[in-house]
């Protein structure tokens, strides 16, 4: 749904902008509609299916600080990024894109240590590379000439958000809760020795969900962990490759270069049923079915303590995404909470994925 902002002061950055996933728009509007109402912000999201992004506006010009503060990034399900925004500079000439640009930002009265000029993750929005690339000395002159742009500025981060080659929307971002990856994506490469490209989802999820600091001492050599609805061996690669023994949980078959590594002990057995003969470090599951049966099979693992974290994929309807998720959510919390159960949570639509979310838990009893 499209709604129109009221107009406002250029000057006043009453605005969150969050870059999401193509097509999941209106999952992040009510995500971030309903967590800020519940923190006690009033304000409206601004959204175009198929565009990449959403505007939170903050009525009667009220500054969007507080309530990106509240809105943690971590926190968000369906954002890839968050920034405080101005208004949208609209109709930019060809002739001197640059003035309207340094004057907001220069009305704004912040200064930044670095500019980043981004687009969304559309096909059509490939086509300003050029443009970018073009502006971005010109601009970073023009904005040290204007005191904008310096060396020590508290880690701000200025973001241009182009949309269109005449429209772009001016953020910034604030160390501890942002993206530190260009457009929020953090890109993996592939590994050609991979059984599939599903790979990368688990890689990601590491890398989002758990410190690099802390790799060796919970994702490390020796550990053990259980892989349900493992075929072909995606996830399973990953965690051989951290020297993680493995018990891949499928009636289908298996990477052959995988079974030939001695670190991987294939069962064709159900992964809804099966039960690990001792508590293992790691479970992970990238099964496809209903999220709620997941659910119930992960609520299963953790309330009994048969591994000490998790990562798992829910798989999400067509419609009504934010609300699954959050009904799943709230129910694996519940179930834990009430046996007594102290874990952390966190959740997330990642890159890598598609029609689905990211969930990683760690018990901490």
């Amino acid at each position: 749904m499209t709604r129109s902002a009221p107009p406002h002061s250029a000057g006043i950055a009453n605005e969150v902008l969050l870059y999401c996933r193509p097509v999941f728009e209106s999952d992040l509007s009510a995500e971030v509609a309903e967590k800020a109402a519940q923190l006690g912000h009033e304000g409206y999201p601004i959204a175009t299916k198929g565009s990449g992004y959403i505007r939170f506006v903050l009525g009667n010009e009220i500054p969007a600080n507080g309530v990106h503060r509240a809105l943690s990034l971590d926190a968000l399900v369906f954002a890839r990024q968050s920034l405080v925004a101005l208004p949208p500079l609209e109709a930019l000439s060809r002739e001197d894109r640059l003035s309207p640009i340094v004057d907001q930002v220069v009305a704004s009265g912040w200064s930044f240590e670095a500019l980043w000029q981004e687009t969304p993750d559309t096909n059509e929005a490939k086509s300003l590379s050029g443009l970018m690339k073009a502006l971005k000395r010109p601009l970073e002159s023009a904005l040290r000439k204007r005191g904008a742009l310096r060396r020590k500025a508290g880690g701000r981060r200025l973001h241009l958000f182009w949309t269109e080659g005449d429209r772009v929307q001016l953020g910034m971002s604030f160390p501890g809760n942002r993206s530190e990856h260009p457009g929020g994506i953090h890109r993996l490469r592939f590994p050609r020795e991979a059984p599939s490209r599903s790979a990368l989802k688990l890689e990601e999820a590491w890398h989002v969900f758990v410190p690099r600091s802390e790799w060796p001492s919970r994702l490390g050599q020796g550990m053990q962990a259980a892989d349900l609805g493992a075929a072909p061996g995606g996830w399973t690669y990953q965690l051989v490759k951290h020297g993680v023994f493995v018990y891949a949980i499928d009636n289908g078959p298996m990477d052959k270069g995988l079974l030939a590594t001695g670190q991987v002990e294939h069962l064709r057995e159900d992964g809804f049923v099966w039960e690990p003969p001792y508590k293992l470090d790691w479970l992970v599951c990238d099964i496809v079915d209903k999220p709620m049966r997941v659910v119930d099979m992960v609520e299963r693992w953790l309330v009994r303590c048969w591994c000490r974290e998790a990562v798992f994929n829910l798989k999400l309807p067509m419609k009504r995404r934010w609300e699954e998720v959050r009904r799943c959510l709230i129910r694996l919390e519940e179930s834990l909470s009430q046996a007594g159960v102290e874990a952390e949570m966190r959740c997330k639509q990642l890159y890598h994925d598609r029609e689905e979310v990211t969930v990683h838990v760690r018990l901490l009893n």
